[in-house]
């Protein structure tokens, strides 16, 4: 969470494609503006892929923001 308004999809896949084999990547954007909504969602291969990326990641800095990088948790 926490994305800029500017990152994309491809830059969302950049950032993180360095801690192992991504399945998907998305921003999440607004359904009339198209704009971000700030936060986006990778996936990884495996889980042991994600806790690098969330070790290393977290609290670090892209595209100019401070970003947030945990589990995602599933919706009620």
């Amino acid at each position: 969470s926490n994305l800029s308004w500017s990152t994309n999809d491809d830059n969302l896949r950049l950032a993180f494609s360095s801690y192992g084999q991504i399945v998907d990547s998305i921003v999440m954007r607004d359904r009339d503006t198209g704009r971000s909504r700030g936060f986006g969602f990778v996936t990884y291969s495996s889980s042991a892929e994600a806790q690098a990326a969330i070790a290393s990641l977290n609290e670090q800095e892209l595209d100019g923001r401070r970003i947030k990088v945990n589990l995602a948790n599933a919706r009620a």
